[in-house]
């Protein structure tokens, strides 16, 4: 299932989502890890990885300007195994680097839902999540829209559902 596309439907997932991912997180607390790493600019692809049992989240991007900056990734698997959740944010809110390029690859679950933002809440704002046309979503990748993305990311949130073995 891709992003919302009706306005109101958009924000009311907007709102929804990040407090069902604060859910899944507070429940999976023994079942996910958190890791700093620094986007770098230079015009150079980077890719940061994180696994968890048989789950991988990988984001590549190339971003110029400024200096690097420290983000994070979230990764998560819910009790029940049944989703498995990456988000990538910078803690500050907003990104001061351009974005060339990004994508957020998930291994080993199919996404069910993703939304990519140009700026995280922090400090009493809203996240602003990025227009619709600026990024397109797969089954395993959400990823810049080529001519259609404006250079602007802070945070990237997926939720992808596990394979489930049926009996």
């Amino acid at each position: 299932m891709a992003a919302p596309s009706g306005r109101s439907d958009r924000r009311l997932w907007a709102a929804l989502v990040p407090a069902a991912l604060l859910c899944l997180a507070v429940r999976a607390a023994e079942e996910s890890s958190t890791a700093d790493f620094d986007v770098r600019p230079g015009g150079e692809v980077h890719s940061f990885s994180r696994s968890l049992g048989d789950y991988t989240c990988t984001f590549t991007y190339s971003a110029q300007g400024g200096t690097n900056e420290q983000w994070q990734m979230n990764i998560g698997v819910s009790e029940d195994n049944l989703l498995f959740s990456c988000s990538v944010w910078r803690p500050q809110g907003k990104s001061y680097l351009f974005f060339t390029q990004f994508k957020a690859e998930v291994k080993g679950a199919k996404i069910e839902y993703a939304m990519a933002y140009s700026q995280a809440a922090v400090g009493g704002q809203s996240d602003v999540p990025l227009k619709q046309e600026e990024f397109e979503i797969t089954e395993t990748t959400v990823s810049h829209r080529e001519g259609k993305f404006r250079f602007e990311l802070s945070k990237l949130m997926i939720v992808a559902k596990t394979p489930r073995d049926e009996l």
